[in-house]
């Protein structure tokens, strides 16, 4: 294979753990090859927290993990790759820092040592003005805890697992650990503590944000980065969580500057329903939720997901429609914002405050909390965004006049950025923080109508997408931004792509799924119904096409159960857990997989594995072949029962053959887009191909190509379920563009209108490629 694509034809994400390193990747490069991706995407490649099974816990100074291999195994990773014609993207995490162990970040210790006399200590985001310079660790349950409090050997103050050190001089051996304790320039406080001392990514106690905004602090976590760029040892980046940052923009600015205008740069990034990302930042685009959610969408049955809302709300007697889904949203932001982010408002209202010591500080902090959850975008500080924001704080003054004075305040300070540079910066994280927390973490699992619209960039308020829409979304993207990444699993979503295929499938037969439910429900009463049909539709989802579960299995989803209820914090949270409720939970889940529950269940996934594996093989041609680059999560080339992580990061056998369907949908699609490059590289055209006859809402098809002429074709299955009978699928036709076809998949050839029945046959998919046409370009 002869040099690296300038345009990514496929990326390919591997997770990195002690287990597997640059050497084990090394050695799947051949099967990377095989399957036609040209570009490898790792995981973060830096030194992290010990036993870190992910790497965004990265600790200072940075530098190549010698657990991963080392910058050796690296360069050597590099060389193999470039041997094949595989680029190397690499994901770094310039929000923050693991400091779950401080002896490991000699950064984060010195300042728990020295306070704010620290040269470390301007690093972080710390909050330490209230606090009279001391910094606020929320590591207690309550501030019983502080009785447990122990010295060490070495001096440090120990709690459970977390040890801390101590100021010199201020401790000896024997010494009453609470005396010493408030010697330090830190404090120990509940974790729903109003003042937390540092910003955390989210509520994660141990990752603390980083102030990327200073050039020292740029410097001292990049100089690496340079290093890869000087020698080319990368080909991209990709960048975690760039809503975190104070400026992103200006941080990608320099990035940017850093990596030289040929290499790729992708970010981490949610974007609201309707939100497109901001023409300003300077990048190649996102890493693909925003895709993800269009490709979910457009294999959702609209008029089922109607009806599983009758469903939902017999069963769990709550509303699951789109304005019932709104509202709680907007709900669980707010408690969100109020019980685990409250240091995010502080001092946000502290910094308006000051703006306006006229207007009571309450109001303010009343009408930035409001907007907070309310955002319309999602950076609302992006100066591209203000006529949305001020739509929005108008909305909000006409819903809410009473607080009209603390709007005001609001407004004039995105009116004018100079006035309140930093609030704007802190309140554009925090929308962003409550979302993830308030909606992912927290509302996906308070709501079930269709999980497989509760994912990662998608919005369950509007789960699905019509024809017209999709069309116009895909043809701006491919216009604006042609290298942006087009995902279906990553390491963060809560299910797998193969999964939520078969989920969605539901909204294709809701009636039976109703029937199933109401007997299922009679034969294993649920000790708590919401938790247990949000439980429910994951068994449905992973459940064994032949057999009732394995073992292995069965523990996987007894863990997945577990996190799951203390994420939606309904029966337990983990806070506090409620050992009791869980057991009921678990234990019904146990009696879903054995004797007549278990029977019930098979039979049922017996209707719908069919179809969730034909649409799941359309998917994925989709993500290969609409605009942007394919990103193939690590073993999703084969079916994959992934729930969320730690599930989705188990190790992959790379030994399994490719000789599967889906593995050869992806070598297929990807070596028809190798020979078509023009047809796919900035530049290109999403162009429609429009079926006609009945049936047709079940055959999604588009072209690719450049200047109105199509090159390559995709005609794929949606809604597979009705759609088996060869009958139905003689009355559905496609009107093929102008020219000779040829079936990539089976040699076949066709030209001018062609029924489904006659291009596909029995398959989920035909990709044709232009043999012949009638005039010259």
């Amino acid at each position: 294979m002869s040099g690296i694509p300038v345009d990514p034809v496929a990326t390919y994400r591997v997770q990195l753990t002690p287990e597997f390193t640059f050497a084990e990747v090394a050695g799947i490069l051949p099967h990377l090859c095989e399957l036609g991706v040209s570009h490898l995407y790792l995981s973060p490649i830096l030194t992290a927290m010990p036993g870190s099974r992910h790497g965004y816990d990265w600790c200072p100074p940075a530098r190549i993990s010698e657990v991963l291999g080392g910058p050796d195994g690296f360069r050597l990773l590099r060389e193999h790759a470039r041997a094949l014609g595989i680029g190397v993207i690499v994901d770094i995490v310039p929000n923050h820092v693991g400091v779950a162990d401080p002896d490991h970040n000699p950064w984060w210790s010195d300042v728990l040592v020295r306070g704010l006399e620290s040269p470390y200590a301007p690093y972080f985001d710390l909050d330490t003005g209230p606090t009279d310079g001391l910094i606020n660790l929320p590591y207690l349950g309550s501030e019983a805890d502080l009785q447990l409090l122990r010295l060490d050997r070495h001096r440090r103050l120990v709690l459970g697992d977390l040890a801390l050190p101590t100021a010199p001089g201020t401790c000896e051996p024997g010494d009453d650990p609470l005396a010493v304790h408030q010697l330090q320039h830190y404090r120990l406080v509940p974790h729903d503590s109003r003042r937390v001392g540092y910003r955390r990514f989210l509520a994660i106690n141990g990752l603390a944000a980083l102030r990327q905004e200073l050039p020292e602090v740029y410097d001292a976590t990049h100089s690496w980065l340079r290093d890869l760029v000087a020698e080319d040892l990368l080909d991209g980046v990709r960048v975690d969580h760039v809503d975190g940052l104070a400026d992103p923009i200006d941080y990608l600015r320099r990035l940017r500057n850093d990596l030289g205008p040929d290499r790729l740069l992708y970010i981490e990034k949610g974007l609201t329903l309707g939100e497109e990302l901001d023409p300003l930042l300077p990048v190649d685009g996102t890493t693909g939720y925003d895709q993800l959610q269009l490709i979910e969408a457009r294999f959702t049955a609209p008029t089922g997901a109607i009806e599983l809302e009758e469903t939902f709300r017999t069963v769990s007697g709550i509303e699951g429609d789109g304005d019932a889904l709104l509202r709680r949203a907007r709900e669980l932001k707010q408690a969100v914002l109020v019980d685990q982010l409250p240091d995010r408002i502080q001092r946000v209202t502290d910094l308006l405050v000051a703006t306006a010591p006229e207007v009571p500080a309450h109001s303010i902090q009343k009408a930035a909390s409001l907007f907070i959850c309310a955002a319309p975008v999602g950076r609302p500080d992006s100066p591209s965004h203000l006529p949305e924001v001020l739509a929005a704080i108008d909305h909000l003054t006409t819903e809410y006049p009473s607080l009209t004075a603390g709007f005001d305040v609001l407004a004039a300070a995105f009116r004018d950025p100079t006035t309140a540079p930093e609030a704007l910066a802190r309140i554009g994280e925090a929308v962003v923080a409550v979302y993830s927390v308030g909606v992912e973490n927290v509302g996906f699992h308070r709501t079930a109508r269709l999980i497989s619209s509760q994912e990662l960039g998608c919005v369950p308020l509007v789960p699905a997408i019509n024809r017209t829409d999709f069309i116009e979304r895909a043809r701006r993207r491919a216009e604006t931004w042609p290298r942006a990444m087009v995902a279906l699993s990553t390491h963060d979503t809560k299910r797998s792509e193969d999964v939520r295929a078969r989920i969605a499938v539901i909204a294709q037969t809701p009636q039976r799924w109703r029937l199933f439910v109401r007997s299922l429900w009679r034969i294993a009463p649920p000790p708590h119904t919401l938790v247990c049909y949000f439980l429910l539709q994951n068994v449905v989802g992973v459940w064994p096409d032949d057999s009732a579960p394995s073992p292995d299995l069965t523990a996987r989803l007894a863990a997945y159960a577990q996190k799951a209820m203390r994420e939606g914090g309904l029966v337990s949270s983990w806070t506090q857990v409620d050992d009791a409720a869980e057991d009921a939970v678990q234990q019904w889940l146990l009696d879903l997989q054995r004797g007549e529950a278990a029977e019930l269940v098979s039979s049922f996934v017996a209707i719908i594995a069919d179809a969730g594996r034909v649409e799941s093989l359309s998917r994925k041609a989709a993500s290969l072949l609409l605009p942007g680059v394919g990103d193939i999560y690590q073993g999703t080339q084969w079916w994959d029962d992934s729930l969320t992580d730690p599930d989705n990061r188990r190790p992959v056998d790379y030994t399994r053959s490719l000789d599967h369907p889906k593995a050869r949908v992806v070598q297929t699609c990807l070596q028809v887009r190798r020979r078509h490059l023009s047809a796919f590289s900035p530049g290109s055209e999403y162009l429609d191909v429009t079926p006609k006859g009945s049936g047709t809402d079940h055959l999604f098809a588009f072209a690719r190509g450049r200047d109105g002429i199509a090159d390559v074709v995709l005609v794929a299955v949606r809604l597979a379920l009705m759609f088996a009978d060869p009958k139905a699928r003689t009355k559905a036709q496609i009107v093929l563009p102008a020219g000779d076809w040829l079936d990539a998949f089976t040699g076949n050839a066709f030209s001018g209108t062609v029924t489904a029945s006659a291009l596909l046959g029995d398959r989920p998919m035909a990709l044709l490629e232009r043999t012949s046409f009638e005039h010259q370009r």
